[in-house]
């Protein structure tokens, strides 16, 4: 039975930590990602003049880093590294990738989705970082406090739901057009997977990933 974390909360990926004596198959994890844009009321004159609103752009990106919390390669600007994103969906090792970019967030379940093979990652990959940003956000005035029902959950190899971290937006997200949601890393000969739920301003993922580089 999957886990419904609250912010903060570590669980073991492999056991969940939830009894039973249930174990789940990392070979193949998938980390969806998905939101729902909280539709927003139209004055006398939206509705007069008819004005829709603008669809929102949310692009999930995941920073694999080394025993120093760090992003050893950072590709040819960002593309074939160890950042997974829209440009570099796919990591040259062949055991992490996204299935692509969903560019409206329209319909039920996953909006996007980030797949590992956590059991073939390579020993030097020590966290996995998983961070949605807003695209054009701040030009645009949209930002985490108009997102509602926003999660990320892990699934298993054989589609069996780990845990789930629900996060919807409220006033305190105003202005904040970027999400670090949670993160995966090794511990003891497994993996933990752990809620964080940090917003930030920048409607770009390259400057949350700034703190994860050597200067």
């Amino acid at each position: 039975m999957a886990i419904n974390l609250v912010k903060g909360q570590t669980i073991d990926l492999r056991k969940n930590d939830a009894g039973g004596g249930a174990e789940f198959d990392l070979a193949t994890v998938t980390i969806g990602l998905g939101w729902d844009i909280r539709q927003q009321k139209s004055g006398f004159l939206g509705k007069l003049l008819g004005s829709k609103q603008e669809d929102f752009d949310l692009d999930a990106v995941a920073f694999l880093l080394d025993a120093n919390g760090k992003v050893a390669n950072l590709g040819d600007k960002l593309i074939g590294g160890d950042v997974i994103f829209y440009n570099s969906p796919k990591h040259p090792s062949g055991n992490a990738w996204s299935t692509g970019d969903n560019r409206t967030g329209a319909g039920d379940g996953d909006d996007e989705q980030l797949i590992f093979k956590l059991n073939s990652l390579d020993a030097r990959f020590d966290k996995i970082v998983f961070v949605v940003s807003i695209y054009q956000g701040k030009q645009k005035n949209q930002h985490f406090g108009l997102i509602e029902n926003a999660f990320i959950r892990a699934i298993d190899t054989r589609g069996k739901e780990i845990a789930r971290f629900n996060l919807s937006g409220d006033a305190s997200f105003n202005g904040m057009c970027s999400m670090v949601f949670a993160e995966v890393y090794r511990k003891d000969g497994s993996w933990k997977f752990r809620a964080l739920g940090t917003p930030h301003p920048a409607d770009s993922f390259v400057e949350i990933l700034k703190q994860y580089v050597n200067v």
